[in-house]
Parts: C-alpha cells; sequence; structure tokens
C-alpha cells in the first residue's frame, strides 16, 4: 500500500470520485489533494470577457482552488482523514508529475477527464500524459 498520495482535483464529479476512492482505499496513506490553476485557462476567459476578466483571472482562479480544497477537505473529513493540499500554477499534466517527483509521491489518482466541452478535452489529455510519463503507479477513475 501506497504511503503517500496524490490526488488530482479539477471540481469535476470524476476528480470527486477520485478522492472519494483514495480515501476508502488507502485509509492510512498521507492523502494531498492537487489543483493546478493553468495559465491557458485565463486565456479563454479573457476571450469570453473581455478587459475586467483579464484584470481578475488570478483572484478568481485561486478562489477557486480554495473551493475545491474546502470541498475536498469537507469529504476527507466525513472519512475521518485530515488532507495536506496544494495548489500550483502551469501546465496541468507537468505540475502534477513533478508535485508526485518531489515529495515522494507514491500513488497518483485522478479522474479520467474533467468538466465537460473543451475543458473535458484538455483534462482527458491531461490524465493521459500523467499516465503515459508516472515514474508511480497511476489509478485512472471513470
Amino acid at each position: 500500500m501506497p504511503d503517500n498520495v496524490l490526488v488530482a482535483l479539477d471540481g469535476s464529479p470524476l476528480a470527486e470520485r477520485a478522492l472519494i476512492y483514495a480515501l476508502e482505499t488507502f485509509p492510512n496513506a498521507t492523502i494531498t489533494t492537487i489543483y493546478v490553476i493553468n495559465p491557458i485557462d485565463s486565456v479563454i476567459d479573457v476571450e469570453a470577457g473581455g478587459l475586467p476578466v483579464a484584470e481578475d483571472w488570478y483572484d478568481t482562479a485561486q478562489e477557486r482552488a480554495t473551493e475545491i480544497h474546502t470541498t475536498a477537505t469537507d469529504l476527507a473529513a466525513d472519512h475521518d482523514i485530515v488532507l495536506d493540499t496544494v495548489t500550483e500554477v502551469g501546465k496541468p499534466a507537468r505540475e502534477i508529475l513533478d508535485y508526485a517527483a518531489d515529495n515522494g509521491i507514491d500513488q497518483i489518482v485522478m479522474g479520467s477527464h474533467g468538466r465537460s466541452g473543451l475543458d473535458r478535452t484538455f483534462l482527458g489529455s491531461v490524465a493521459e500524459t500523467v499516465t503515459r510519463r508516472a515514474q508511480i503507479p497511476v489509478t485512472i477513475i471513470g
């Protein structure tokens, strides 16, 4: 059984299922959730919302990260587990892999794809990239 499990979160139902899987499957491990703020998302948001969105994109992304980690922490508390949480900025697959390598992670758990539409495509590719490049076991929840 792994000692240190990293669960990638993106706010999607499959990410929540991945967290529940990790909590139930690895109750004695240290579980860390990671949310990656992807600057590419800001470009999409700015295209849709204009300059006001551009000025506030990072604060909005940080608020989203906090919401996601709060939901995860509450879910873990229901299982009598305390989570470590981390937010990184960059390309999601790279940040997940780098965090795992730099922090002694033994297992990565993540959803097979994220939200919907364009985000679903991006996050599906994140799961694929992490699975192909990870030097540790990766569990994909579909």
